[in-house]
């Protein structure tokens, strides 16, 4: 295992969904921007970095029917699966490092909600980039979503690199065009609040 892989497992290995700082009950704003982006029910979506995340579940019930979540972390898929019982078989749930992953297929929407801003290598970063660019169809989105420049510098224990739309479009390249940013105020379980930024970029054919 690299040591991100065991990071990521201890934390889901010791912690319930609910004990994480970037828990969410309802990712409205990933979904917004997902729907905004006008997929189809059978668009490929994947979610970087989803882990234990509630995305999935609200993907399904709007009737979505190829969807893939990536994770380090074994035991944050199994926890998702465990959460939204028979229907997980319909999921491609992927173990997987964004940084060294090979795309088996190409997807309409790639979607990440605080996984990128854990990159604070550059190269890290780069190889993220490439995936991407190879499992992004041509027109496809990509709504990423990090901690903004006014955000934390630290999350679960590791330093992060904090982005906004500006930053996020450099590291994407003049291929991809940005359609929409907005802010928020996310409010962890014990009551803190964290600054993000969400991104949506257009692929240009």
């Amino acid at each position: 295992m690299s040591d991100r892989t065991t990071h990521w497992q201890n934390v889901y290995a010791t912690k319930g969904e609910a004990e994480v700082s970037w828990y969410q009950d309802n990712p409205a704003i990933s979904l917004e921007m997902i729907r905004a982006a006008r997929p189809d029910r059978g668009a490929a979506i994947i979610d970087i970095g989803g882990g234990a995340s509630h995305l999935v579940d609200a993907l399904l019930h709007d009737g979505y029917r190829d969807i893939a979540v990536l994770d380090l972390s074994a035991n944050a898929l199994d926890a998702a699966k465990k959460r939204i019982g028979t229907v997980a078989s319909m999921v491609d749930w992927i173990i997987a490092d964004a940084t060294t992953w090979r795309p088996g297929k190409t997807y309409d929407v790639w979607h990440d909600r605080a996984a990128f801003h854990f990159l604070t290598n550059p190269c890290d970063r780069a190889a993220y980039v490439e995936r991407l660019r190879s499992a992004l169809a041509p027109d496809g989105h990509v709504i990423i979503a990090t901690f903004a420049p006014d955000g934390p510098e630290k999350c679960s224990g590791l330093p992060v690199q904090r982005h906004d739309s500006a930053s996020l479009a450099k590291e994407l390249g003049a291929d991809f065009k940005l359609v929409e940013t907005r802010s928020e105020t996310h409010q962890t379980p014990w009551g803190s609040t964290q600054a993000f930024q969400f991104s949506r970029f257009r692929r240009q054919k």
